[in-house]
């Protein structure tokens, strides 16, 4: 199985920044131990894959530093030629791992998830959406119907505005409902969770949440956001779930995706554990899920 790795494009962040940047080189680290893993380094998404999903202007001042002090503030990062590289690759390899699923059913980006950002600004840390860019790469492709999975503990703010009114994707986003964002998009389907919500509560909502997917949108491939964030030892989720409950969260939706043979690609999405090695144990098991997946549909063939 194919997993595209971005850390080596590090971010100059400030003293003290709170996104843990080291969580991506701590998970490439302990999954390049995994049997049947394939490390790789994506292209970058180009501007003409930027521009079908971003607004040309809002490109154009990323691409040459010409942010604004507040559109510089709402993202979270200080503008430097890295951070475009980085969060160009990031895109790229949501592309790439796109590409890979439709030919061998799954495959992974160790980074990705940027969901917060908008048609026509960056925001909570992302730059450009990589989802949605990865769609509209498809889309541009061929006629294919794309289902965006996000269960990263914050709504697909950005997600959900970019792709409203697109009839050809259908985003699905299971969050906490008094997180971040403080105001919410109106999705395809959303799910407000409640502060301490745990295992059983989670699971049954996700239960339905993809039954109403598989009811109302007939995918080619699902791209799923697995946002460590909904862990209990993380410090901004406020759910309450267990490393078993991420598991079977995981599982199910594979499970999904493997019952009705649609191709799978995985971002890893949030996650801010008050242990780093929480976070990169969580998001280590969920590639390790989609390898035992990969060995399954390879073994089929």
């Amino acid at each position: 199985m194919k997993a595209y790795y971005t850390d080596h494009f590090v971010l100059p962040l400030p003293s003290g920044h709170r996104f843990p940047m080291e969580k991506y080189r701590l998970l490439r680290d302990r999954v390049s131990q995994y049997p049947g893993l394939e490390l790789m380094e994506p292209k970058a998404a180009n501007h003409e894959d930027l521009v079908r999903v971003h607004d040309q202007g809002y490109v154009n001042r990323v691409e040459t530093g010409q942010l604004s002090d507040s559109e510089i503030r709402e993202i979270g990062f200080p503008w430097t030629s890295a951070m475009v590289e980085r969060s160009k690759r990031s895109a790229g390899a949501t592309i790439a791992a796109c590409l890979s699923a439709l030919e061998e059913g799954v495959a992974v980006n160790l980074a990705g998830g940027t969901h917060h950002a908008y048609r026509d600004k960056g925001s909570g840390f992302c730059v450009f959406n990589d989802a949605a860019v990865a769609a509209k790469y498809l889309q541009n492709l061929k006629p294919v119907k794309v289902a965006i999975i996000d269960l990263d503990v914050h709504q697909g703010n950005g997600t959900a505005s970019i792709l409203a009114n697109d009839s050809n994707c259908f985003t699905l986003s299971m969050h906490g409902d008094k997180n971040f964002p403080f105001r919410k998009e109106s999705g395809h389907l959303d799910i407000a969770l409640p502060d301490g919500c745990s295992d059983d509560e989670y699971l049954q909502q996700l239960n339905y949440a993809l039954g109403i997917l598989e009811q109302t949108f007939h995918a080619d491939c699902v791209i799923y956001l697995a946002g460590a964030d909904p862990h209990e030892g993380d410090r901004l989720g406020r759910l309450k779930l267990s490393l078993e409950g991420m598991r079977l969260r995981d599982q199910m939706v594979l499970d999904f995706a493997a019952t009705h043979a649609i191709p799978i690609a995985i971002a890893m999405a949030g996650g801010y554990g008050k242990k780093i090695e929480t976070t990169v144990e969580v998001h280590a098991q969920t590639v390790q899920l989609a390898l035992n997946l990969f060995t399954r549909l390879k073994a089929k063939k």
